[in-house]
């Protein structure tokens, strides 16, 4: 199985493996000594999902912010917050686990989830937001313990002297060494390892359930208080407020349950119903800190679901019991302008300090170690290559210490907003992001059916995902559309930064499992026999012997297909009876490679046959599906010149530093040398043919009568400009047609269906790229001394033909009367393919006179007899019309392709 590790660019690989089944590979990651490494999976359901999700939704908002929310928004508002945030997270969650039981999860987390099913450009995007998500988040919650600490310890501002614990000066820069000092707590803890803090969680989930209940017992035991708040306004002046706690009152209650949006004493700005969800909201991003500890749980599959969803409920219930009773005990003022009066309303306030503390001191560790977490994955997978290549390091326990230093730096940055609700827009926005990508990815395992989604979490559905990400669009823009504007913008540059580096993965591609489903739906629908002349197109089989001596006439036809279906093939020799396995299977790739190269947009279609001829047959009947399946059949030329190497003159094939420079480039396991080894040199002139002229012939007398059109290119070894980094544009070219049977005199019927599949086929290579700007010139052979002058009206018919075909083109009249004459015309029936030498070599001579200047000439192929005795004479006829004339494709249509209708 390819390794669920592999890194997306060529510069290293990580020993981290996982199998089909989901287990764990028996390769051990080793640390950069070298060594091999402990397991580092050592948490189980309860410490490593539970505790941390508990504690980072509750973080700061539970103690710090509850009031702030009732108290603005209203009781009525508030609890609608609670259930509009917590529908969302519900959603996420249930993507979440659908995608945490569907197999084994590596470190990571979100991000693990992500990438591994929408693919790297968009799970290394989404990583990379999540990640800042993490940052700014662990900053928020140091914000939010400093401004707890100083509430207590801050000195007074109607004092220039320190007063009993007041002893903490403030200001912005105070508030900033403060915000540094618990960073750099935060650190050494994190720096010990996931271990240390899922024990030390444990023991702060104790006490922060202990302040909690002492919340509730105060809120009978406390009998009413009154309180005068004290702020500095925004002038130096000291502001005063009177506020009450009236215990259990339905009065309180009653005026609580509207909204009284008002002044923010800490940011000095109105609130209103966005800025207040997203504050509220912080308290919901905490979902994912137990799927972001994923590397460290024993059993991620199983503890992240359970361990998530009980998390969620218990959470839910103790905010709605909060809410409920804050707003029923305290006055409006008590709410809005005091962010701690859970402590001056308990009976002993040292309890909801040490709660607060320990809340807000958890969440900021727990984000911190999962955002170390998801830098770690993305460093390891190698995406952004040298500037996240330090963050790998881990030390011999696992614990990936410089991602930590990483994400340690950049929360320090975020401290100097200086105030928690000026970062929590942005934290809130920036989570909605990476949820709505969760949800996208389980809706596109959904929508993609593929077998091996199968999740033994079964509560979720595509319309639950969609909900999801719609509902967190909805919300992003409704908290701060400059915020969610911008982390979109931020989210697409990454994406295509990512993509033009183009990274490949052995991870699986949700694109392609979605590409499939969408295409076979698509296929269905497009029915056979609803073809219309007016949408006909060129769909079109190549034949290959040798891609070394093909390539310019696959550049070409890829010219020529006009959006239609293009396949490569080739005919492998040998009979299935007598061999091991289908050598055919083993080539696939190599051609693929092949058509990379090349930049073609082509399929490939193998087949093995005692017979060229059958397997040709073969490719003709069974190639595509459905309504896109070949209708045109192109050979190159059965001659006996020397073909070229074109492997030889391409750099791109001869060159290997260029195939070692393309940074990015996955080869699929086949890299230039192979790929130059797999096909056989060109073959000599005394080298035995696989193929009989007789043979070939047939091949394409078996087209025709499969009402398939036919095609033989000649000389397009001489063919330059067609490679996909050419500039030309076709400007300086000329496309010759000769759209009269030049091999039957008598014939001058220029509106026949093969001359008008001839003139479509000129027409289609005139729209295409690099021949677009080309001059197309018609040529008409007349006998203008035969008494017959009719010719002067089919040429005026010809011209109108092409005005009401839209064809632009210039009409050449060419005289061939001394060219007829050397036509021989016996009256014997079996006789009628024997034409002269003279008169052969006559026509090839016009040809060279008037066309050996064109880049390329379309002529008409005659149909081959149907005696397999003129085979020979067949195809010796067509040689010498076509001797050295330069690049000519000779065409035999069957099939009406022009319409003059709309």
């Amino acid at each position: 199985m390819s390794n669920e590790r592999t890194p997306l660019m060529t510069s290293g690989v990580c020993g981290l493996a996982v199998t089909a089944c989901g287990g764990k590979s028996d390769a051990t990651p080793e640390s950069d000594s070298g060594t091999p490494t402990v397991d580092p999976r050592k948490l189980n359901t309860f410490f490593g999902v539970m505790v941390p999700t508990i504690l980072s939704m509750f973080s700061i908002v539970l103690f710090l912010r509850t009031g702030f929310v009732v108290g603005h928004a209203g009781l009525l508002q508030g609890l609608l917050m609670v259930i509009v945030a917590y529908t969302i997270i519900s959603l996420t969650i249930l993507s979440i686990c659908a995608i945490s039981t569907n197999g084994a999860i590596q470190g990571g987390g979100a991000y693990y989830m992500i990438s591994r099913s929408l693919g790297p450009e968009f799970g290394g995007s989404i990583g990379l937001m999540f990640f800042l998500a993490k940052v700014c988040a662990c900053g928020e919650y140091v914000l939010g313990l400093v401004e707890a600490i100083l509430d207590i310890f801050g000195s007074d501002p109607e004092s220039s002297v320190s007063q009993g614990v007041r002893v903490l000066p403030q200001g912005y820069w105070y508030g900033v060494l403060y915000s540094s000092v618990v960073l750099l707590l935060c650190l050494l803890v994190c720096m010990v390892g996931a271990k240390i803090y899922s024990r030390t969680s444990f023991v702060i989930l104790i006490l922060v359930t202990v302040s909690l209940l002492s919340i509730f017992i105060s809120s009978v035991a406390v009998k009413p208080r009154d309180f005068i708040i004290t702020h500095k306004g925004s002038g130096n002046e000291t502001l005063r407020y009177n506020a009450s706690y009236t215990g259990f009152s339905v009065t309180t209650l009653r005026n609580n349950l509207g909204s009284g949006y008002s002044l923010d004493y800490s940011t000095n700005s109105v609130m209103s119903f966005s800025t207040v969800f997203a504050v509220m909201f912080t308290s919901c991003t905490g979902i994912m800190a137990g799927a972001n500890m994923s590397g460290d749980l024993k059993t991620p599959s199983i503890s992240i679901p359970k361990g998530t969803i009980v998390a969620v409920f218990y959470t839910f219930a103790v905010y709605v019991l909060l809410f409920l009773l804050v707003g029923a005990t305290c006055d409006r003022t008590l709410l809005i302008q005091d962010y701690g009066f859970l402590q001056r309303i308990n009976i002993w306030s040292p309890l909801v300090t040490v709660g607060i503390y320990c809340a807000a001191l958890s969440a900021a560790m727990c984000s911190m170690i999962g955002a170390s977490r998801i830098l770690h994955a993305l460093a390891l997978d190698q995406l952004f290559g040298l500037p996240l290549a330090p963050a790998t390091i881990t030390s011999s326990s696992g614990n990936p210490w410089v991602a930590v230093l990483y994400t340690w730096g950049l929360a320090q940055c975020v401290v100097f907003a200086g105030q928690l609700n000026a970062v929590a827009s942005l934290v809130t926005v920036f989570y909605l992001l990476a949820y709505a990508a969760v949800d996208l990815a389980c809706l596109a395992l959904e929508w993609a059916s593929a077998p091996n989604f199968r999740p033994t979490f079964q509560l979720f559905s595509w319309h639950t995902c969609l909900l999801g990400i719609v509902s967190c669009l909805v919300m992003m823009f409704v908290i701060n559309p400059m915020y969610s504007s911008g982390s979109i913008v931020l989210l697409l540059l990454l994406l295509l930064f990512l993509h033009y580096k183009s990274p490949t993965s052995s991870w699986g591609y949700i694109s392609q499992a979605l590409i499939f489903h969408q295409v076979r739906k698509y296929l269905l629908m497009l029915d056979v026999r609803k073809d219309h002349v007016k949408f006909w197109r060129p769909q079109i089989l190549l034949m290959v012997a040798n891609p070394r001596s093909s390539c310019q006439l696959i550049l070409f036809i890829n010219q020529l297909k006009k959006g239609g279906l293009y396949v490569l093939g080739h005919v492998q020799l040998g009979d299935l009876d007598s061999l091991p396995s289908d050598p055919v299977q083993q080539q696939y790739n190599f051609w693929l490679r092949l058509v990379d190269k090349l930049g073609v947009k082509a399929f490939v279609d193998l087949t093995l046959s005692l017979s060229v001829r059958q397997g040709t047959q073969h490719l003709l009947r069974i190639t595509g599906l459905g309504g896109m399946k070949p209708n045109t059949l192109i050979l190159g030329f059965y001659d006996s010149c020397t073909p070229e190497d074109f492997f030889l003159q391409d750099s791109a094939f001869c060159d290997a530093s260029m195939e070692l420079g393309s940074e990015g480039e996955y080869n699929f396991g086949v890299d230039l040398p192979s790929l130059q080894a797999h096909f056989p040199p060109v073959r000599h002139v005394e080298s035995p043919r696989w193929l009989s002229p007789e043979e070939y012939v047939g091949i394409i007398s078996d087209a025709i009568k499969m009402n398939k059109n036919v095609c033989v290119g000649r000389y397009f070894f001489q063919l330059e400009g067609e490679d996909k980094d050419s500039k030309v544009d076709g400007s300086e070219r000329t496309i010759d047609v000769w759209p009269l049977n030049l091999l039957q005199p008598g014939s001058r019927d220029y509106e026949d269906v093969c001359s008008l599949f001839l003139l479509q086929m000129a027409c289609v290579l005139n729209m295409s790229n690099k021949w677009r700007h080309a001059r197309m010139r018609i040529f008409l052979n007349v006998e203008t001394e035969s008494s017959d002058q009719g010719w002067v009206v089919n040429e005026e018919t010809f011209r109108e033909l092409l005005r009401k075909l839209r064809i632009r083109a210039s009409i050449k009249i060419v005289p061939w009367d001394s060219v007829v004459q050397h036509h021989l015309q016996p009256e014997e029936e079996e006789a009628k393919q024997a034409l002269s030498e003279n008169f052969l070599s006559a026509v090839n001579s016009m040809l060279m006179e008037h066309s050996s200047q064109a880049a390329v000439r379309f002529l008409y192929l005659p149909r081959p007899s149907p005696q397999r005795s003129q085979n020979r004479q067949y195809l010796a006829q067509v040689e010498a019309v076509t001797n050295s004339l330069g690049p000519t494709l000779l065409i035999h249509g069957v099939t009406p392709v022009t319409s003059t209708d709309l």
